[in-house]
């Protein structure tokens, strides 16, 4: 079951530490994501987070969103040596190499899918027939790490050279671009992003 806070509005639990968390739960979190630059900051941010908790990586959202162009793709893409060597001592985001480095990667490949799909979002909701997964779980610990279909698009992504997206972050990527609803069923938002799910699927 979820949780209910003073607005008697029943949410999932993993939300609740705090008012931003809420937020972006309420207002984001499992919504459908059909904007490229929205695709590229959530596949940014969930990279940032191997490891880490979400909560972390939301209280560093507005530093990654300086640090990295405002998820503009392109500028990301042209990132020099010098620009990541900054980027590294910016105490405003998760100072990690690698995942730093992963995140001007996967701008370049980024670019590369748009080039051979016509967009990313062509490309990823492929995975899911251009229709959102409807889940309908009663509790959290009934919701998966990773599944098939996450597992098929880390393997394809890896193939095209994409890094630090295994199946369990794309996974996530996946609940967060609403490519499937895992809100769960007595979360007041589960119906309100079902509902316009099928609204957006009868459009493709």
């Amino acid at each position: 079951m979820g949780e209910i806070l003073a607005d008697n509005k029943c949410r999932c639990g993993w939300c609740l530490a705090f008012e931003e968390y809420v937020r972006y739960h309420d207002e984001e979190w499992g919504f459908p994501v059909w904007e490229e630059r929205k695709q590229f900051e959530f596949l940014v941010l969930e990279s940032a987070q191997a490891g880490l908790s979400w909560a972390t990586i939301l209280k560093k959202r507005g530093g990654y969103k300086k640090a990295f162009a405002d998820f503009d793709y392109n500028l990301v893409a042209e990132f020099s040596e010098l620009h990541i060597q900054e980027l590294i001592k910016d105490q405003n985001i998760v100072r990690n190499e690698l995942k730093i480095r992963s995140a001007v990667n996967n701008a370049r490949r980024f670019i590369e899918v748009q080039q051979e799909f016509g967009s990313f979002c062509t490309y990823i909701w492929g995975f899911v027939d251009g229709v959102p997964i409807q889940n309908q779980w009663k509790s959290l610990s009934e919701v998966p790490a990773r599944t098939p279909v996450s597992d098929k698009l880390a393997k394809d992504m890896k193939q095209r050279g994409f890094k630090f997206l295994g199946s369990t972050i794309l996974y996530a990527h996946m609940q967060a671009t609403g490519i499937v609803n895992d809100h769960l069923i007595s979360c007041w938002r589960y119906e309100e992003v079902k509902n316009w799910s099928k609204e957006k699927a009868g459009q493709i």
